[in-house]
């Protein structure tokens, strides 16, 4: 059974940026389109994505599926997530840039980087961190930024 969006979500929603962009990675082999309402835009401090970020957290927004589309050939890598559910990460195969990945605890979602937009992401205003637990002291975080010990807990109805 699906859960009711909670009222406050929807209100929240509402504010989020209405994207109409065009990004590519770093040789330009692939391009990204993101054309939607976000969903959330957040910071993640997991391991993964500080390896992966190669800094002390991610930026990401998220977008429903529909609203990615992306030309040239991309690779995977699906990884096991925490949460029990495979998480996959696609990038470009020449370059290395990492375009969106995906969840299967979340399957209507894409999870874009912030970053892919460089030059044209004044929009982003994260609005939490996830994985508090594993943020390092060093990366220096806006301190009113609600913060999550693992994934946000869900809302309840």
């Amino acid at each position: 059974m699906r859960r009711a969006r909670p009222r406050a979500s929807l209100r929240a929603m509402s504010k989020m940026p209405q994207l109409g962009l065009i990004a590519t990675c770093d040789c330009g082999a692939v391009t990204l389109h993101a054309s939607g309402r976000a969903i959330s835009m957040f910071q993640c401090a997991c391991l993964n994505c500080q390896k992966v970020s190669g800094g002390g957290h991610s930026s990401v927004v998220l977008l429903p599926a529909e609203a990615v589309r992306v030309t040239g050939a991309t690779k995977s890598v699906v990884r096991p997530a925490d949460s029990g559910a495979k998480f996959t990460r696609h990038f470009c195969p020449e370059c290395g840039t990492t375009l969106f990945a995906q969840s299967s605890r979340a399957p209507a979602f894409r999870i874009v980087p912030a970053g892919l937009f460089a030059g044209q992401n004044e929009w982003f205003a994260p609005n939490q961190l996830i994985f508090a637990r594993s943020h390092q002291d060093w990366d220096r975080l806006a301190e009113n930024l609600p913060r999550h010990q693992a994934y946000r807990p869900e809302a309840s109805s």
